[in-house]
């Protein structure tokens, strides 16, 4: 796993300040940007926070975190999933806390290629839903390329085992690329995350296209029923040209976030991709955090934020505006964990204060401000 970019602005548009102190010097107060009308953040830093990650001999020595880490509740007990080809399950009383338990999860079936758990949800009636990005081998001959593809999985113990319910996310046929200057993807659909409605009528899933030419290559949506959760093969569809009606496998897309530069041609990319989600309650808006590729080896070129009030409507995010630097060529996958035990605050939900991961690791702590707002 691993701009130039056309959007249509619409309502708030995002300015960011990052302030990031040294760790050897007393921390100011971070500096933040604003104008009217605008929502803003702020960064500080904060005590180092590795999550366990995955395949970690020792709480000392944390394993690889190689996608979004998804998080739930159950009862006082936070859980957390990291992947690296294979996921691992975390545990505690809060973010801070997870040597409750650590365990490698199991699914009950065998697969082609490696299945990194991307996104989870929790239900009342205690089934916890999980979806995954699969990368399947022996695509391209003598190479080590790979096209992803998206899974979903439920388990009755909390993720402790999944029971697979297979394939529901996939590239057109035919756009594989054995040709291609990239070093680990030759098309497919993956690296996404995932959101419920308010009104929990449906999923939605927010993805990324490496398939097929520049017109369908970038961040895309799909969506499918939430009462089809259990039997999600050929549930969900593709939002292509404005409507929701292309089959999740095999199926177009027309992506709210195109590439600048194709995935594949060149040594150099521009492309905004891995996108992880969650509602804010401070901000009362939904926040996306998004990695951008500036060349075929996926060097990050920075983090990005958008806000949007409907889940619903991709052409609603706001212009990607830059947040951080990049911390390290390869340091991708930025998200949002939420802080508030009480409010069973989590990957997918969030308040004024949170901490930044970037690769399982978080250095920072950031504010979501309201237009005039001060940390």
């Amino acid at each position: 796993m691993r701009d130039g970019i056309a959007l249509r602005t619409v309502g708030m548009l995002a300015f960011a300040a990052v302030w990031l102190a040294s760790e050897t010097t007393a921390a100011p107060a971070p500096a933040v940007s604003e104008t009217d009308g605008a929502s803003s953040v702020a960064i500080r830093d904060a005590a180092p926070l590795p999550f366990r990650g995955a395949n970690s001999p020792d709480p000392d020595k944390p394993g690889d975190t190689d996608c979004n880490s998804p998080a739930h509740w159950d009862g006082p007990t936070l859980y957390v999933f990291n992947s690296a080809g294979h996921p691992w399950r975390s545990a505690g009383p809060d973010l801070f806390h997870l040597n409750a338990s650590y365990i490698r999860t199991e699914y009950d079936n065998k697969v082609n290629g490696g299945r990194w758990i991307e996104c989870t949800w929790k239900t009342g009636d205690g089934a916890l839903y999980g979806w995954y990005h699969n990368e399947p081998g022996g695509l391209v001959a003598g190479t080590g390329l790979t096209a992803p593809r998206i899974g979903a999985v439920r388990s009755a113990d909390n993720g402790a085992t999944w029971h697979d319910l297979g394939i529901i996310l996939e590239a057109r046929p035919n756009t594989l690329l054995p040709g291609t200057k990239n070093k680990y993807f030759a098309g497919g659909n993956g690296d996404f995350c995932c959101m419920l409605d308010a009104a929990k009528e449906y999923m939605y899933f927010y993805i990324s296209t490496y398939a097929g030419g520049t017109d369908e290559q970038g961040v895309a949506a799909a969506r499918m029923r939430w009462a089809d959760r259990d039997t999600p093969v050929g549930k969900v569809f593709k939002r292509h040209n404005g409507q929701w009606k292309e089959p999740g496998v095999g199926g177009r897309v027309t992506p709210f976030l195109p590439v600048a530069i194709d995935w594949h041609k060149d040594n150099v990319v521009d492309a905004f991709w891995g996108p992880s989600i969650h509602w804010n309650t401070h901000l009362e808006q939904y926040v996306m955090l998004l990695n951008r590729a500036k060349d075929k080896d996926w060097s990050q070129e920075g983090v990005y934020i958008s806000f949007n009030r409907d889940i619903g409507n991709p052409d609603a995010w706001t212009k990607p505006v830059k947040i951080m630097d990049a911390v390290g060529p390869d340091r991708w996958y930025p998200q949002i964990i939420g802080l508030d035990a009480a409010a069973r605050e989590t990957d997918k939900l969030a308040g004024k204060r949170a901490r930044l991961f970037v690769r399982g690791l978080s250095r920072w702590e950031i504010a979501f401000l309201r237009p005039g707002e001060r940390m």
